[in-house]
């Protein structure tokens, strides 16, 4: 996923309290390694914004090319419980560690995902041919990721207006259900949550925030996962890594695996 730094997302925290004439809700003072859920470390800890991630017991990563050879015996012995992985990016780039870590986390047997980053230069029926040829349908795997958030990229600058965005990305996630038999998963940040009204969708949300509670930063939405940073430390993955958590309790996520699986 792209990342925004973590001084960005206060200063954005702070905007929104200032929106809604309150002052930010600080919560305890607690850092990674703390809490009652699995601990993993991170190189950039800070104090938390209306509640933290670390009381939550069900944690995962997830990963691209950029993570390298990952140890996946020891990445589920530290507490691992689930690995989104990317695949594709706009209508013709592949993650070339996809089909590696894809078979790796099979073996290890540990529940994966697959997403893809959503651009604004592709139609999202050419998208969504990409994914389907570059991602097995494969029984029992969680369903599929649709990343949207507002690219960086050089050769795809559009920020397109919203009434397009949604248009477009209907129509890829559409065409993902019939081909998977799941309604992707949306992963969005808060920028682009707010500019394209994605409150208005029924769906299951991964949402990023990565200074503050998502109860706080998007008031109101539902969440299944929540990225809560970049800069995670993890046994058997080298550097950073993504950190996220599930919604629920470790019932609550079989019973999830059970209904959401492919």
């Amino acid at each position: 996923m792209r990342y925004l730094s973590k001084i960005v997302a206060a200063v954005m925290l702070v905007a929104l309290a200032a929106c809604g004439g309150a002052p930010a809700p600080r919560g305890p003072a607690v850092v990674a390694g703390q809490g009652t859920g699995p601990r993993f470390g991170d190189s950039a800890p800070h104090q938390w914004v209306g509640g933290h991630p670390y009381n939550h017991p069900v944690h995962g990563i997830d990963i691209s090319r950029w993570q390298g050879s990952i140890n996946w015996n020891a990445v589920r012995t530290s507490g691992v419980s689930f690995v989104f992985i990317k695949a594709t990016e706009g209508g013709d780039h592949a993650d070339p560690n996809f089909r590696r870590y894809w078979a790796e986390t099979g073996q290890a047997q540990i529940p994966r995902g697959a997403y893809h980053y959503f651009y604004f230069c592709r139609s999202g029926a050419q998208q969504a041919a990409w994914f389907i040829a570059n991602v097995p349908r494969e029984r029992g795997a969680p369903p599929p990721v649709l990343d949207l958030e507002w690219t960086a990229s050089k050769t795809c600058p559009r920020r397109p207006p919203s009434h397009e965005v949604l248009r477009e990305a209907k129509i890829f996630k559409d065409i993902l259900h019939r081909h998977y038999g799941q309604r992707p998963i949306i992963y969005t940040t808060v920028d682009f949550y707010r500019d394209n009204n994605l409150g208005s969708w029924p769906e299951e949300f991964w949402l990023r925030s990565v200074a503050g509670h998502p109860q706080y930063v998007y008031p109101g939405q539902r969440w299944t996962f929540w990225q809560y940073t970049g800069t995670g430390i993890v046994p058997g993955v080298q550097g950073n890594v993504d950190l996220n958590v599930f919604a629920g309790s470790p019932q609550q996520w079989r019973q999830w695996l059970t209904r959401r699986m492919q």
